[in-house]
């Protein structure tokens, strides 16, 4: 039982639930990004380079060949498109580049608001016992 109550406390950390929380939220925001690359970014490119649609650019290095078949005997099997997406490589480059960018962002807001907390004069200490005692032995001596 000793290995599950180690878990429980390794599981119910609270960096542990926020790492979770960031996953589970990077995961919609890199969904948001690519459907913002394939979707607004890439159609105006594309209609720019003549109508293209930017995702299906390839250069293909061996065409692909169909089956040929003698009744249910298959002479020469089928050969799959041999090719280079870079269209599909440059979207996926885009969105790298956007999630980069936003995180970049958001820890740059981030360090500027804790810089501007370490800016703010912190408030003095309370007076430790001994000096209030001193302060009011002081102030009694000051009276008589």
């Amino acid at each position: 039982m000793g290995m599950m109550k180690e878990f429980k406390s390794f599981a119910m950390k609270g960096n542990v639930l926020d790492l979770a929380v960031a996953v589970i939220i990077g995961g919609a925001f890199g969904k948001i990004i690519t459907s913002f690359v394939n979707d607004v970014l890439m159609p105006p490119i594309g209609l720019i380079l003549g109508n293209r649609d930017f995702s299906n650019m390839r250069v293909i290095l061996k065409h692909a060949q169909d089956a040929v078949t003698d009744g249910d005997q298959i002479l020469t099997p089928a050969i799959a498109e041999v090719s280079i997406r870079y269209g599909a490589f440059v979207n996926t480059v885009l969105d790298f580049l956007i999630v980069a960018f936003s995180i970049f962002m958001v820890v740059k807001a981030y360090n500027r608001l804790k810089k501007k907390e370490e800016a703010k004069p912190a408030a003095p200490p309370a007076p430790s016992k001994e000096e209030v005692l001193l302060t009011e032995i002081r102030d009694i001596l000051k009276e008589k």
